[in-house]
């Protein structure tokens, strides 16, 4: 049998032991999200309200609205010319990384994210039964309409041959069809163009030639 002189005996050996006292847990503000290994390294939210969501649809514009269709930060970019899509962090981050290695040569220059992936996609495994719950956190994701821009390129003068090229590449990293554009590119409301109004000046009626003669008496 066990004694309590047996359990204190070691106690008395190491001193430390006896000193030891418990360190009060650490509070931290991030989420249970935010530390999960997978998905670390790429853009994810500090913070969400529910750990899974709805899939959703891609948001359709015909409200009016011409909201994030038109450059802000940059003075070239890129937006969405095709359908709608959901784009992942992933495929975000690697389109980002293609720009910013191409601008080093340009010292100053700037990338500008006009999206972020806050939206949490939920996969279940193949030839799984129905039922069961939601699936596990697979990527985070965020869903863009037609004509939204992506990404702005700005801080110091860009040629735009190089500007160009380079959102071309990061382009190419993008699962849907994107276009060139620039602070004078007009707003884009779904598949149209929104061109500015032009005023047209309204010159005088002629004056009949049996009037000319009076006129000039006058």
């Amino acid at each position: 049998m066990f004694s309590l002189s047996s359990i204190i005996r070691p106690l008395r050996l190491c001193p430390s032991n006896v000193n030891r006292v418990a360190a009060p847990p650490v509070s931290t503000a991030l989420s249970p999200l935010s530390l999960f290994t997978r998905s670390r390294g790429q853009l994810a939210p500090k913070q969400v309200k529910h750990l899974k969501r709805h899939k959703g649809r891609v948001p359709i514009p015909i409200g009016g609205s011409t909201k994030g269709t038109t450059l802000a930060y940059g003075e070239w970019g890129i937006r969405i010319k095709g359908n709608g899509s959901r784009l992942s962090a992933k495929q975000l981050t690697t389109a980002q990384e293609v720009i910013v290695k191409k601008l080093k040569i340009l010292k100053g220059a700037k990338t500008y994210l006009r999206v972020f992936p806050d939206i949490p996609v939920c996969i279940k495994g193949n030839e799984t039964r129905m039922g069961k719950g939601k699936g596990t956190f697979e990527y985070w994701a965020t869903r863009v309409p037609t004509g939204r821009v992506i990404f702005e390129i700005g801080g110091v003068p860009i040629r735009e041959e190089l500007a160009r090229d380079i959102l071309r590449q990061a382009s190419a990293k993008l699962p849907t069809k994107m276009e060139f554009i620039n602070k004078n590119t007009p707003p884009r409301l779904g598949n149209l163009l929104l061109h500015p109004p032009t005023s047209d000046v309204l010159e005088p009626p002629p004056v009949p030639e049996a009037l000319r003669g009076v006129e000039a008496q006058l």
